[in-house]
């Protein structure tokens, strides 16, 4: 009896430990077609991965022009080619690798306009995530457009800002915890040697989000606005989205199998 005791302890130890453990999104498993990136043209609304939702929305207006907005696969990390063209590929050289420095041949998501993430039940608890530019952002800040300044002024004392705003939303659409703050571009400091855009894959803590997390909203805000709404590209990469299982369903399952476990010893008494 002793080592049937021992063999349910074991085994709801190491259930208890397994369920605690985050579950990893890091796109390593999406099929990419020859260009590199995949922004939606097939229809289909969206990508899933391990039941979390990344949707998209893809328009095809008619004489080769098209339009996506939402989330889309990439794969790309050319660092030196400025503008649209150039719109899927992750300032800090590919995506991130599982401690952080780019991978030149990882997937990464592309996130434009404001976009959302979906996550299934009893997978509502945000870990941690992996942020960093996009080219076409990064050098139209750094440079400036047709369109949009370059960061800083002439003499990089303009406070300019890229900030990504990532908020929780329950199955109501009701907030939760609460939202967290990335720089991606910063030239507030009065230091002008302190003026930032990031390059590099950020570590961004979600916890701040809470629990009951039905749906990620991203949303971005840039200093460099103007009649038509914000002038830098809103555009970011992400990758390496961290999630923590829900405590009820471990709870319920861990219960569960201690009622199995007592009833056997009962018979077994």
């Amino acid at each position: 009896m002793k080592s049937l005791i021992s063999s349910f302890a074991t085994l709801l130890l190491g259930l208890s430990i397994s369920s605690a453990a985050s579950v990893l999104i890091d796109f390593e498993d999406a099929t990419l077609p020859p260009a590199g990136f995949d922004n939606g043209a097939d229809g289909a609304g969206g990508f899933t991965f391990g039941g979390v939702v990344f949707p998209n929305s893809f328009t095809d207006w008619g004489g080769g022009f098209t339009t996506w907005e939402g989330w889309a696969l990439s794969r790309l990390g050319d660092t030196t080619t400025p503008g649209f063209g150039n719109q899927y590929s992750s300032f800090a050289g590919g995506g991130s690798s599982a401690f952080g420095p780019a991978d030149p041949d990882g997937s990464f998501a592309v996130g434009f306009g404001a976009p959302e993430i979906v996550l299934p039940a009893g997978l509502d608890r945000p870990l941690s995530v992996r942020i960093t530019n996009t080219t076409f952002a990064a050098l139209d800040m750094l440079n400036g457009s047709a369109f949009s300044k370059a960061f800083g002024g002439p003499d990089g004392n303009d406070p300019d800002f890229f900030r990504l705003t990532i908020s929780g939303r329950n199955a109501g659409g009701s907030p939760t915890g609460q939202a967290v703050v990335v720089h991606l571009a910063d030239f507030r400091p009065a230091d002008n040697n302190l003026n930032t855009i990031v390059a590099s894959w950020l570590p961004v803590d979600l916890t701040p989000l809470g629990s009951g997390v039905a749906s990620i909203v991203f949303a971005l805000e840039s200093s460099d606005v103007g009649a038509f709404g914000m002038n830098t590209p809103a555009y970011f990469a992400l990758d390496n989205l961290a999630l923590v299982p829900e405590p009820a369903a471990t709870s319920s399952l861990l219960a569960g199998l201690a009622l199995v476990a007592a009833l056997l010893l009962r018979r077994r008494c």
